[in-house]
């Protein structure tokens, strides 16, 4: 560790005083401005990460996903490409907040975080770094350096700029790959396109069976996917992208990417009506820095119809739960999805009672919903926001490769269902969701089912719901118990909105405080579209005034 006054020296450039940091289900996340001291630090907490870990690589991403550009973040992200361990989240708001007090409170909890977790401060670590789009990106990637320089012996590699998916890959290769290995977004995009090219020509699938349209929020994602489709010929002529002006700095998420339509339940700028009404059209939309995706098309009507992340859950479920059953592992392999409270009822009524698969539901954040999935064979775990992916747990890629080598000249349909089961843990990005890695999984398992959008959406009618975002004073006064479901504070809030909710048919509401925003997100779902909006319009304005 670097000696007092070349530590001081540091602190002194890097960090302000007078403002308090939490650590939430997205990492930090504030207007830019204020989040100097907080890089800081955590480039001091990502160092000692990796020297905890005996010197494994963390990953570091700055990024404010869907927030506005004048908003950014950070996360660090661990070895395997997961969350931050949770326990250290705690940590990692501790010591941004004495180093916002003053440098003797930062140089304390330093100490003491040094000694109470026993890192030996002379080994060698490291940390692979990379930031999205956003113009305060390289100014706080430069405060996040000059934090893990307190700890000479961490190497940093900085990847410039990068998808947030694309940092929780390459951590993860990082850690999983040999010494010398060549290691960088060129990997990713050969991953992906390789497996792709086995399942199409597995199933015999030559080109897409719709035009797709990309809508990239203006955000990194747009550069990213074009990237890596112009690698690929079976792609040529099948996309295009709009929305991909990510140099705009004022661009990103304006009036577009899947956080805009998701909550509006519309079409971005730059799509129209008209071509998504075919039959053979289908568009997504990417957030900020392209780990959540939302599809929809439009019927013959010309009304809008969202493909969200409770329909790729059920897509998937369907689709693995047929593999299964075709491979004679449906009664030796789990498999569990998992939602969160804002995920449509139709949706998990659907998982339940026509799929006949279990559905667990965690509170609000990919973190407890990867958790929860980790501990099945297949975990199928996406937000209604479209963030999400599924997980293949060792036992399942074990007992894959296992009767796939017992029948290899095996031609039957259920050794062509082995062999794709064990495409799709390459086609999918396991460490986190990845709208790239799963738009080509969707287009995927469309393509193999043969299905359209709309034979996709009629699977099920999503009850019609609402979410509304509510500025407060103190985000921190509503808490929840009962996976966010229910308010335990501020007292009386909940009987209020229970008393609304018995108004309508078939409804359901719930708020709870965001983890990324200063305000209050209000859920409501009822049996008609009047319904639904009339209740989050209620509910919104008792918080309002609670």
């Amino acid at each position: 560790m670097l000696e007092t006054e070349a530590l001081k020296s540091l602190y002194e450039k890097h960090c302000k005083h007078g403002f308090q940091y939490i650590y939430g289900t997205a990492g930090f996340r504030y207007k830019a401005d204020v989040l100097d001291t907080v890089m800081f630090t955590t480039g001091v907490l990502a160092g000692l990460r990796s020297l905890y870990l005996n010197g494994q690589t963390v990953g570091v991403m700055v990024t404010a996903s869907h927030n506005p550009p004048e908003d950014n973040g950070v996360k660090i992200v661990e070895p395997r490409g997961e969350m931050l361990e949770q326990s250290w989240e705690k940590y990692a708001t501790e010591l941004a907040n004495c180093a916002s007090q003053s440098y003797s409170s930062f140089e304390t909890k330093l100490q003491e975080l040094v000694v109470t977790l026993k890192v030996d401060t002379k080994k060698s670590g490291g940390i692979v770094v990379a930031r999205d789009s956003r113009e305060s990106g390289p100014h706080l990637v430069s405060a996040f350096k000059a934090g893990a320089q307190v700890l000479p012996t961490v190497k940093i590699i900085d990847y410039g700029i990068l998808t947030t998916p694309q940092l929780h890959f390459l951590t993860s290769k990082t850690n999983e790959l040999p010494e010398g290995a060549e290691i960088g977004e060129q990997l990713y995009y050969q991953e992906l396109l390789s497996a792709w090219d086995q399942v199409t020509d597995l199933c015999g699938i030559k080109s897409l069976p719709f035009h797709l349209q990309i809508d990239a929020a203006n955000g990194i994602g747009g550069p990213k996917v074009m990237e890596m489709l112009s690698q690929s010929d079976f792609f040529s002529g099948a996309y295009e992208v709009v929305n991909a002006d990510w140099q705009t700095y004022a661009a990103l998420n304006h009036l577009c990417g899947a956080d805009f339509v998701k909550t509006n339940q519309k079409l971005p700028h730059g799509i129209s009506s008209s071509g998504n009404q075919a039959a053979n059209q289908i568009s997504c939309s990417f957030d900020g820095d392209a780990d959540r995706i939302v599809f929809y098309y439009c019927d013959a009507m010309g009304h809008f119809r969202l493909l969200d992340g409770d329909k790729m859950a059920t897509l998937f479920a369907k689709f693995f739960q047929d593999l299964l059953h075709q491979a004679g592992l449906q009664d030796a392999i789990e498999m569990v999805a998992v939602q969160t409270a804002y995920a449509n009822g139709s949706s998990t009524h659907h998982l339940e009672k026509v799929l006949g698969a279990t559905v667990k539901c965690t509170s609000t954040g990919v973190k407890h919903l990867h958790h929860e999935a980790v501990k099945s064979d297949i975990g199928i775990y996406f937000e209604a926001n479209g963030h999400g992916t599924v997980i293949f747990s060792t036992k399942f890629v074990d007992t894959v490769n296992q009767r796939l080598a017992a029948s290899t000249q095996d031609i039957s349909k259920s050794h062509k269902a082995l062999q794709l089961l064990k495409l799709f843990t390459k086609l999918i990005n396991q460490t986190v969701g990845d709208a790239i890695s799963d738009m080509l999984a969707v287009l995927a398992v469309l393509s193999i089912l043969n299905w359209t959008p709309q034979k996709w959406d009629q699977e099920y009618t999503d009850l019609p719901n609402r979410l509304l975002k509510v500025s407060v004073p103190d985000r921190t006064l509503f808490k929840t118990t009962n996976a966010e479901r229910q308010l335990v504070s501020p007292a009386g809030l909940q009987q209020k909105i229970d008393v609304l909710v018995s108004k309508f048919d078939k409804a359901r509401s719930f708020v709870r405080a965001s983890g990324t925003e200063d305000a209050v997100r209000v859920y409501a779902e009822a049996a008609s579209r009047a319904q639904a909006d009339s209740l989050a319009s209620m509910v919104g304005t008792i918080v309002e005034n609670s």
